[in-house]
């Protein structure tokens, strides 16, 4: 992995495919309710990154794939680090719905 792998964001079409194909996930939107309610990706949750430490209402297995998403990218990797030491091991960034080509729900 070469230093420019780490700006690199995930492709997040590639990794909704990886949601749909992984038992038990989640898909996590962690905009604000007003970014959440202008479109969003099907089957998505919405806990803001503001509102992260109330996960465990909704999220009570720590051993749940979370996979995390928000409007560029920078939010769920942050996120993402959020859940990790919150001791959600599984919770992945993938990316920003800015470069998502799938569905949009209303």
């Amino acid at each position: 992995m070469g230093l420019l792998d780490l700006f690199k964001m995930p492709n997040i079409n590639d990794k909704v495919k990886e949601y749909k194909a992984t038992s038990g996930a989640i898909l996590l939107d962690v905009r604000t309710p007003e970014e959440y309610r202008s479109g969003r990706i099907p089957g998505s949750i919405n806990v803001p990154l503001q509102q992260l430490n109330q996960i465990t209402s909704v999220v009570t297995d720590r051993g749940t794939p979370l996979f995390t998403y928000c409007q560029g990218g920078t939010r769920s990797q942050q996120a993402v680090a959020q859940l990790k030491q919150m001791g959600y091991a599984n919770a992945i960034n993938i990316g920003g719905i800015g470069s998502y080509h799938g569905p949009i729900e209303r």
